[in-house]
Order: structure tokens, then sequence, then C-alpha cells
């Protein structure tokens, strides 16, 4: 392709964005020449329609048309060219595959967030009051720079199984191997396959939730802790008594955020085992329907089971959130 043809062919293009670059400029710059003219109390209301004008219409175009455009396809067949009314979501429910996918997804989302959740405790506690606590929190904060790609292609390597009369190329198959135990391969090991998987996951943001709960453990107050320890609660006690209940709304918001992460987690399940081995999840099945089956109608449906499961999750999430602040 010579630079002449690729000029011309994306010419066209870099108008359209200049263009719309421009209508928006213009509109913001006629919105707050008119705003500038109100005065009193309209023209708070003014500013805050201003402002919140773009978020609203992002939020529209980018999630609120989408979500609605893959609800009314979830109603319809493989080409979207007929409706089937609820049969796409009947056959979700009554697809032995498909209701493998839901358990293994709930596996994902009750497991997983629970061991990250408590482990970034645990680890924000303890590291809370070494010396240099920077340099351990660096190195187990270290694995969220890795995609999960990335984390699962390490993982996989480490699960690599070879049969007991060569030598391991895998560092679980050596330790096994070295204590004596079975060699197996733990990815094709059904159903604990699926506790390998969410071993990756766990080690991927376990950092994210230490640092989180680090942060909310360092904001509580010195007196009470002082005031505690008075009181005769040191060690365990002192984590409970007082440790826990104060970093209480923090610890909501990582398992919570952390099982929104599992439910629309994809990038484990696809590299590692494809969702083979009776490992699959809602959300690789979602992207087989789409993109391998070509069937329209039954990922929308699978798209909206998600969307489903993080609704109450998001819910509870505001709602504690509220509470914490009338308290």
């Amino acid at each position: 392709m010579t630079w002449s043809s690729l000029l011309d062919s994306s010419l066209p293009k870099f108008t359209q964005i200049l263009a719309a670059l421009a209508v928006f400029f213009g509109f913001y710059a006629l919105a707050f020449a008119a705003g500038a003219r109100i005065k009193g109390n309209k023209q708070n209301g003014w500013a805050l329609a201003l402002f919140l004008a773009p978020g609203i219409i992002l939020a529209l175009t980018g999630l609120g048309i989408p979500a609605f455009q893959t609800f009314i396809e979830s109603f319809k067949n493989a080409n979207s060219s007929k409706w089937v009314g609820f049969g796409n979501y009947i056959r979700a429910v009554q697809d032995p595959d498909l209701r493998l996918a839901f358990y293994n997804t709930m596996a994902w989302v009750i497991i997983g967030p629970i061991i990250v959740t408590i482990l970034g405790l645990a680890l924000a506690t303890m590291l809370n009051k070494m010396k240099r606590e920077s340099i351990p929190k660096s190195l187990i904060f270290m694995p969220m720079a890795i995609s999960f790609v990335g984390g699962s292609l390490i993982w996989k390597l480490m699960y690599q199984y070879q049969e007991a009369t060569v030598p391991q190329t895998g560092l679980i198959g050596q330790i096994m191997k070295s204590l004596g135990l079975p060699l197996q391969h733990l990815l094709l090991w059904s159903p604990w396959n699926n506790l390998f998987l969410i071993a990756v996951y766990v080690w991927g943001t376990t950092g994210f939730a230490m640092v989180i709960l680090s942060a909310a453990i360092k904001n509580i107050p010195q007196d009470i802790e002082e005031a505690a320890q008075l009181d005769g609660a040191s060690g365990f006690r002192l984590f409970r008594s007082v440790t826990v209940p104060m970093v209480k709304t923090t610890i909501i918001v990582v398992l919570t955020t952390s099982m929104v992460g599992t439910l629309k987690l994809f990038d484990v399940v696809r590299t590692m085992t494809g969702g083979n081995f009776k490992t699959d999840v809602l959300s690789n099945r979602m992207f087989d329907e789409y993109f391998v089956y070509f069937n329209n109608g039954r990922g929308a449906t699978l798209a909206m089971f998600i969307f489903l499961g993080v609704l109450p999750i998001i819910i509870y999430n505001i709602r504690s959130l509220r509470a914490e602040r009338h308290h």
C-alpha cells in the first residue's frame, strides 16, 4: 500500500474525527458563554448540567445502548433474523454444558474473592508492622503488572505434566515427585482443575487487595488501638475487635470488586484450558457462542446472565458505602 492510497483511505476518517471534536468544543464554548450570562442559583444548576452532560452521553452511548441491544438480541435466533422469545434462556438452563459453566462460575465468584480478601487482609496486617514494608509489598503486588494471559502461561508451565520416568519440567510436578506424591495432570484433573485455575487469579489479585486494605488499616486512629491495648486486647483479639470492624467497608469493597472480576474473567480459562476438561465458565462460553459458533442469540443470553450476576453485587456495594456515610 502506497502513502497516497493510505492517505486517501485515512483522510475521511480524520476529517470525521476533527469535525466531531469541532462540534463538541463548539457546543461547550456556546454553553459556557450562555452560562456566563446567567446569574444567581440558576448558574449552579446550569454548571451542574453542563459537566454531567458528557458523562451521561458517554454512558448512554458506550454502555446503555449496547446493553439494551444485547438484551434485545437475547430474544432472537443465531443470526438475529427471527424472534425466539425465551428459547435461549430455557436452553441455557436445560443444557448440561451451560449448567456446568454456571456452577464453575459460581465457584469462581465464591472461592476466589474470599481467598483474595483473606490473604490481602492477613498480609496487610502483618506487613504494616514490618520495617521496610515497601519491599515485600512491591514483590507481592508485582503480579498485578502482568496480564492474566502472561500469568496463565507462567502457571501453565508450572503445572506442566511429565511422566514419572522422565525429568519434570514443571515446578509443581517436581515438588510432587520430591515429596513422593503420585504425579497428576492437574489441568485435566476434574473438578480440582478449577481450583488450580482459581489459584492463578488469587496470585494475580492478592497484591491489589493487600494494597487497598493496607491503606485502610493505616488510617485507623492510633488512639483506638492504644485504648484497646489498655483494655487487654492484643494479637488476634486486637485484630478481630478493632482492625476488622474499622476496615469493614474496605473489606466489602475489595470482596465485591473481586467478585465482579471473577464474573467477567476470561483470560485464565481461555489460555490454560480453553474451557475444556469441565472448566468452562460463562464468560468463555459467551465468547465461544459469539465468535466460534456465531450464535448471537445465545451469546447475548449469556451476557445477560453475567450482567444479572454483577447487578446485585454492585447494588450491595453501593448500599454498604451509603450506610457507612450515614454513620
